[in-house]
Protein backbone atom coordinates (compact mmCIF):
# COMPACT_ATOMS: atom_id res chain seq x y z
CA UNK A 1 0.00 0.00 0.00
CA UNK A 2 1.47 3.39 -0.93
CA UNK A 3 0.15 6.10 0.02
CA UNK A 4 -0.05 9.45 -2.28
CA UNK A 5 -0.11 12.74 -1.20
CA UNK A 6 -2.89 15.22 -3.40
CA UNK A 7 -2.36 18.28 -1.30
CA UNK A 8 0.58 19.69 0.97
CA UNK A 9 -0.04 22.84 3.03
CA UNK A 10 1.11 23.98 6.64
CA UNK A 11 -1.23 23.67 9.49
CA UNK A 12 -0.63 25.20 12.99
CA UNK A 13 -1.13 23.81 16.39
CA UNK A 14 -4.40 24.57 16.49
CA UNK A 15 -5.61 23.44 13.21
CA UNK A 16 -3.68 19.68 14.50
CA UNK A 17 -5.41 20.21 17.52
CA UNK A 18 -8.84 20.48 16.35
CA UNK A 19 -7.97 17.49 14.09
CA UNK A 20 -6.92 15.40 17.36
CA UNK A 21 -10.55 15.73 18.36
CA UNK A 22 -11.83 14.51 15.82
CA UNK A 23 -9.90 11.38 15.56
CA UNK A 24 -10.70 11.31 19.53
CA UNK A 25 -14.18 11.74 18.36
CA UNK A 26 -13.98 8.93 16.41
CA UNK A 27 -11.59 6.32 17.90
CA UNK A 28 -12.47 7.15 21.56
CA UNK A 29 -9.04 5.69 22.50
CA UNK A 30 -5.75 7.09 21.28
CA UNK A 31 -2.50 5.47 20.29
CA UNK A 32 0.58 5.87 22.20
CA UNK A 33 2.18 8.67 19.55
CA UNK A 34 -1.19 10.28 19.17
CA UNK A 35 -1.55 10.70 23.24
CA UNK A 36 2.22 12.27 23.14
CA UNK A 37 0.57 14.67 20.18
CA UNK A 38 -2.62 15.84 22.52
CA UNK A 39 -0.13 16.03 25.64
CA UNK A 40 2.17 18.55 23.55
CA UNK A 41 -0.80 20.22 22.03
CA UNK A 42 -2.11 20.81 25.56
CA UNK A 43 0.97 22.03 26.52
CA UNK A 44 1.85 24.07 23.63
CA UNK A 45 -1.39 25.66 22.22
CA UNK A 46 -2.26 28.57 24.50
CA UNK A 47 -4.71 30.40 22.66
CA UNK A 48 -8.24 29.68 22.48
CA UNK A 49 -9.48 28.04 18.91
CA UNK A 50 -11.24 31.31 18.16
CA UNK A 51 -8.71 33.53 18.93
CA UNK A 52 -6.02 31.56 17.32
CA UNK A 53 -8.51 31.72 13.87
CA UNK A 54 -9.28 35.32 14.59
CA UNK A 55 -5.17 36.29 14.48
CA UNK A 56 -4.71 34.17 11.39
CA UNK A 57 -7.51 36.03 9.67
CA UNK A 58 -5.90 39.45 10.85
CA UNK A 59 -2.78 38.34 9.75
CA UNK A 60 -3.97 37.21 6.29
CA UNK A 61 -5.96 40.57 5.60
CA UNK A 62 -2.89 42.51 6.31
CA UNK A 63 -1.48 41.17 2.50
CA UNK A 64 1.97 41.72 3.90
CA UNK A 65 3.69 41.06 0.31
CA UNK A 66 5.75 37.53 0.54
CA UNK A 67 4.39 36.85 3.96
CA UNK A 68 2.99 33.51 3.53
CA UNK A 69 0.81 30.95 4.73
CA UNK A 70 3.16 28.63 5.94
CA UNK A 71 4.61 32.26 7.70
CA UNK A 72 1.55 32.84 9.10
CA UNK A 73 1.16 29.57 10.48
CA UNK A 74 4.44 29.66 12.42
CA UNK A 75 3.84 33.16 13.99
CA UNK A 76 0.46 31.85 15.34
CA UNK A 77 2.18 28.75 16.69
CA UNK A 78 5.30 31.07 18.32
CA UNK A 79 3.36 34.11 19.25
CA UNK A 80 6.29 36.58 18.89
CA UNK A 81 5.75 39.27 21.41
CA UNK A 82 8.56 41.86 19.87
CA UNK A 83 10.03 42.54 16.90
CA UNK A 84 12.81 40.74 17.19
CA UNK A 85 11.75 37.69 18.21
CA UNK A 86 9.59 38.04 14.94
CA UNK A 87 12.88 38.36 13.41
CA UNK A 88 14.28 35.35 14.69
CA UNK A 89 10.92 33.00 14.22
CA UNK A 90 11.34 34.17 10.47
CA UNK A 91 14.95 33.72 10.17
CA UNK A 92 14.91 30.64 8.46
CA UNK A 93 12.98 31.56 5.74
CA UNK A 94 14.16 33.54 3.06
CA UNK A 95 11.91 36.31 3.62
CA UNK A 96 12.66 40.07 4.17
CA UNK A 97 9.80 42.33 5.57
CA UNK A 98 9.94 45.49 6.49
CA UNK A 99 10.31 46.96 9.83
CA UNK A 100 6.60 48.55 9.87
CA UNK A 101 4.93 45.54 8.71
CA UNK A 102 7.17 43.64 11.13
CA UNK A 103 5.38 45.88 13.87
CA UNK A 104 1.54 45.60 11.91
CA UNK A 105 2.70 41.73 13.15
CA UNK A 106 3.99 41.95 16.53
CA UNK A 107 0.54 44.41 17.19
CA UNK A 108 -1.50 41.61 16.07
CA UNK A 109 0.01 38.98 18.03
CA UNK A 110 -0.45 41.50 21.58
CA UNK A 111 -4.09 41.90 21.03
CA UNK A 112 -4.15 38.34 22.11
CA UNK A 113 -1.88 38.70 24.61
CA UNK A 114 -4.16 38.76 27.66
CA UNK A 115 -6.14 35.74 26.80
CA UNK A 116 -2.47 33.77 27.07
CA UNK A 117 -1.45 34.77 30.22
CA UNK A 118 -4.47 34.06 32.02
Amino acid sequence: MNPKIHEESPISLYDLRKEMKKIKKRDTELSLRSGKTEEYLNQFAVLKDKDAEALEKELVEMNIPRFKDSHIKKVIDTLPESVEELKVVLQGYTLTISKENMQKVVSAVKKYEPEIKS
